[in-house]
């Protein structure tokens, strides 16, 4: 994680001068020019981050301990571990880098959050991304896959829409919160590989 962090802080440290051009440009194109029929939808959108985000895991950590299915409850701490990594990065990227909100550099911007500070990386991308992301790669079905990835677009969209990030903090998010999920679902098989199978008698447990 401290890698990580190191690299967004070089790369993104700039966008608090002028490299925000492009950004602001992009985003009062999304933001002044929306269709306001949509701004309460998007809201709805937006706030689904939270519930959906923490429900998937929750949900697959109940529905395993109602069946008594061990796979089953491998895969939603897989999943709720990928929300505790994620976190954590957007928490530490969040206060590192200590970027404004659009509208606090910008009064033009038209947004719908008080928030001042702390606007990279996008909290709710990284949380959608990471939701379908380990939702995608713990149940490969394009039924799961597709819905899951079409939502956390949407959320991803809804933070422009709403003026609350500029996209450079969507695309940031959608990153740590994909590679949250991929490191922890990948982390997990190694150490079932070299500790689980390696202790495992062969005539099973």
């Amino acid at each position: 994680m401290p890698r990580m962090v190191l690299i967004f802080c070089c790369l993104f440290a700039p966008l608090r001068g002028n490299a925000q051009n492009p950004d602001i440009g992009l985003l009062r194109r999304i933001n002044l020019d929306r269709n306001r029929n949509l701004d309460r939808p998007m809201e709805l959108i937006s706030d689904s981050e939270y519930a959906i985000g923490v429900g998937m895991p929750v949900s697959v950590c109940l529905a395993a301990w109602i069946r008594r299915d061990g796979r089953l409850l491998e895969k939603g701490v897989n999943m709720s571990l990928a929300m505790v990594l994620n976190t954590a990065q957007t928490w530490v990227l969040k206060r590192a880098i200590n970027r404004p909100r659009p509208a606090a550099s910008y009064p033009d911007i038209q947004t719908f959050e008080s928030s001042a500070w702390h606007s990279f990386p996008s909290g709710h991308t990284s949380n959608a991304f990471v939701a379908a992301t380990s939702l995608s790669l713990n149940f490969r079905k394009w039924y799961v896959v597709v819905p899951a990835y079409a939502w956390a677009g949407a959320v991803g969209y809804s933070r422009l829409h709403l003026g609350a990030h500029y996209p450079t903090d969507v695309v940031a998010g959608a990153l740590v919160g994909a590679g949250s999920a991929f490191a922890t679902y990948h982390v997990n098989r190694w150490l079932k590989r070299r500790f689980v199978q390696q202790y495992t008698p062969p005539g099973g447990i």
